[in-house]
């Protein structure tokens, strides 16, 4: 195996490279989880994260993975036979479909083509025919990791409130948040499922949900078998900053660094550096010739950018020689995409210059699989960051509530 120097790039879409500062900040002796200390540490990111997820309401945190958080979300609010609402958004809103109908719930799906976000209308147009309101959740995966599109939350809550429909609203936010506008209150969203490796900037480890009231009143009465996973087993040691079992403890150590790094650039900064990342990706794969996965504008990634390979050319392949060549991974397609698209991931600790490293290691990487592209996508995206591109203007760049 080729021997390189210098730092690998990891542009997958997560996990996603983890600050020094984060590093450092884990980098502490066990602490014990039943002291005075931990518990200030712990109260400390409570009251953090409730920032991030932008509600005033609890925010559970699990050792876990994000697929966790999926089934604490699943097991705390509903019951075996009853029916949700998903949309087939891509590979991970199809996960969650399957992790639904093992708990026994009935999935009414509304099928996608894997290159948009949820429609606002469609959910709508399923809700206002359930007159009887026998659907009990609508469940929505807020960025689709696999294809780069992001749903608009607050449009799906708007056209719930306009027909009246009491179901419980549930969001994947496990490669969004941090990374992507998310209102928990405003959108009035019951429950939100994330994780750490993504948009907080940490290693795997912990899973996380924010609940609403009316989620927390659902789970008082449905009829999922729960342990590990119960809210109220979490919620009760939670108030004095404790746990009912180990938590993950120096990841604590490192979500309270990740937190304020993110409070420090501020979060409406953050977002705005995402979305002009992103443009900047898009400029140079337009520029290649290349196509986005994604066909909604509305819905283009701020976290990642998936690309179709031309016909007759392998995405896995090439994914293969830009890591044997320029010590790069890029993200690999997932389901339905599976060799047709690569996917490059420009979120969490990702700057210009970290970007034209990785558009520059796509490039060269294209030349050497001898894929069909055009030269100088590198200097496009530096022209629409330098401003050189009408494109780079303070409408186009700036942060939509989605």
């Amino acid at each position: 195996m080729t021997q390189h120097q210098g730092r690998h790039f990891l542009q997958i879409p997560g996990p996603s490279p983890v600050p020094d500062r984060v590093l450092r900040a884990m980098d502490m002796p066990v602490i014990d989880h039943r002291s005075a200390g931990f518990a200030e540490l712990a109260k400390t990111v409570f009251d953090g994260c409730q920032k991030i997820f932008q509600t005033a309401g609890q925010v559970i945190i699990f050792p876990s993975s994000g697929t966790g958080a999926w089934e604490a979300a699943i097991v705390n609010t509903l019951s075996p036979g009853d029916r949700v609402l998903m949309v087939e958004t891509g590979h991970f809103a199809m996960m969650w479909r399957q992790m639904a109908a093992r708990w026994g719930i009935d999935v009414d799906l509304i099928p996608g083509d894997w290159r948009r976000g949820a429609d606002p209308v469609a959910i709508e147009a399923k809700l206002a025919q359930d007159k009887a309101h026998a659907i009990k959740a609508v469940m929505v995966v807020h960025n689709e990791t696999s294809t780069g599109a992001t749903s608009r939350i607050g449009d799906i809550r708007a056209a719930m409130d306009r027909v009246g429909h009491p179901a419980l609203l549930l969001v994947d936010t496990i490669s969004s948040l941090g990374s992507v506008d998310f209102r928990h209150d405003e959108w009035k969203v019951d429950v939100t499922v994330s994780c750490s490796q993504k948009g907080f900037m940490l290693p795997p480890g912990l899973g996380f949900n924010a609940i609403s009231e009316k989620a927390r009143a659902a789970a008082r009465t449905n009829k999922m078998p729960r342990s590990y996973w119960d809210w109220e087993e979490m919620l009760k040691p939670n108030a004095a900053g404790f746990f009912p079992y180990t938590p993950a403890t120096n990841l604590l150590y490192g979500l309270r660094e990740a937190i304020a790094m993110l409070l420090e650039e501020g979060l409406d900064a953050v977002f705005a550096r995402h979305k002009r990342l992103a443009a900047a990706t898009r400029a140079a794969v337009t520029h290649w010739g290349l196509e986005v996965l994604c066909l909604e504008p509305a819905e283009f990634s701020p976290v990642l950018t998936a690309v179709l390979m031309p016909p007759g050319h392998d995405a896995d392949k090439f994914r293969k020689t830009v890591l044997e060549n320029y010590n790069m991974s890029l993200g690999s397609g997932l389901g339905k995409v599976a060799g047709k698209v690569f996917r490059i991931g420009h979120l969490g600790e990702c700057n210009e210059l970290t970007l034209m490293g990785a558009l520059s290691g796509v490039e060269m990487g294209l030349a050497a699989a001898g894929v069909p592209h055009r030269a100088g996508g590198v200097d496009a995206a530096m022209k629409f960051l330098e401003g050189r591109n009408e494109a780079n203007s303070p409408a186009h760049l700036k942060v939509v509530k989605t």
